[in-house]
């Protein structure tokens, strides 16, 4: 049964009232795909654009959006967020991975959170570099692990 419907298939926000308020934490990935020659470029550029510095604005911009997402996602609850990180690596295959972490003490996880906070990290290093190539390409947003809670979850 899908916990957003309620019995009249309507939609509904799941009541959390009677949940135990535990330790929750969250992890999601994507990858950000550069052309070879616009990943040389942020390399050589200390990975700043005409835009400024690329990673650490888009770690901010994920950051704030992982804090906002009960205002973007319907159904998701407020949650008082206790620690959200953002870390962004560009590997050998110009590929940029960003990973975002999240942990709160609630009757609710945090999945959304961490999955909209790689997301947003991901757009905004589109944003940043859009003017070097339109070929870049955000792929392969997915939980990675999720702790506390009914059940725990991780897929590396």
């Amino acid at each position: 049964m899908l916990t957003h419907v309620d019995p009249k298939n309507r939609p509904k926000m799941v009541d959390v009232g009677d949940k135990s308020v535990t330790h929750r934490t969250a992890r999601a990935r994507c990858s950000v795909r550069f052309p070879s020659d616009v990943a040389e470029q942020l390399r050589a550029s200390n990975f700043t654009s005409k835009k400024g510095p690329v990673f650490q604005t888009a770690i901010i911009a994920g950051v704030m959006a992982a804090k906002k997402t009960h205002e973007l996602i319907p159904f998701c609850h407020p949650l008082m967020i206790e620690d959200c990180s953002i870390d962004i690596e560009l590997d050998d295959n110009d590929e940029a991975v960003v990973e975002c972490r999240v942990s709160v003490h609630d009757k609710t996880g945090v999945e959304m959170e961490a999955l909209t906070g790689a997301s947003i990290a991901a757009l905004t290093i589109y944003d940043m570099c859009k003017a070097l190539s339109h070929d870049i390409v955000i792929s392969e947003i997915r939980l990675v692990e999720k702790r506390g809670g009914r059940s725990d979850f991780e897929n590396e």
